[in-house]
């Protein structure tokens, strides 16, 4: 079993203990979504793996709030931003924009990346060196503006 899928199962436990609903019903989505991919897949996730899952459960979380705010639905927001909370707790910590900058403008070096055709290798590269680390959103939006 992953490092991060058995720190999972100890944070639901404690939160039982806790008698902490909200949390305990976040951590029971988060397992409840690893499970359901090693169901569909039949296998045993990795910790990269894991981390995978829960990347898409952010971005749905960030999506559904904003969708949301556009709807004037506060009451919605409040929830999902408890569960962004508890499921960024299982995150590894961010790189600031600025560390972002530094990465992407190393690659474009690297790579002798010059025009916005090389937006998808550049992409490729510091897709796995940011997997997890970074927004890829963000690192886009930098690579954009690099190259334009």
């Amino acid at each position: 079993m992953s490092k991060l899928k058995q720190r999972i199962i100890e944070d639901m436990k404690s939160a039982m203990k806790a008698k902490d609903k909200e949390g305990l019903k976040a951590i029971r989505m988060i397992l409840g979504a690893i499970k359901q991919r090693e169901v569909d897949e039949r296998i045993e996730l990795v910790d990269e793996q894991v981390l995978a899952v829960i990347q898409k459960m952010v971005k749905q979380r960030k999506d559904s709030i904003s969708q949301f705010k556009d709807a004037g639905r506060t009451d919605l927001i409040e929830i999902e931003e408890a569960e962004l909370v508890v499921i960024n707790n299982y995150m590894p910590a961010q790189l600031s924009e600025n560390d972002i900058t530094k990465v992407v403008d190393k690659a474009i070096a690297e790579s002798g990346a010059s025009s916005m055709q090389d937006m998808g290798k550049l992409m490729g590269l510091l897709k796995a060196q940011l997997e997890g680390k970074a927004d890829m959103g963000v690192v886009s939006t930098i690579i954009r503006s690099r190259l334009s």
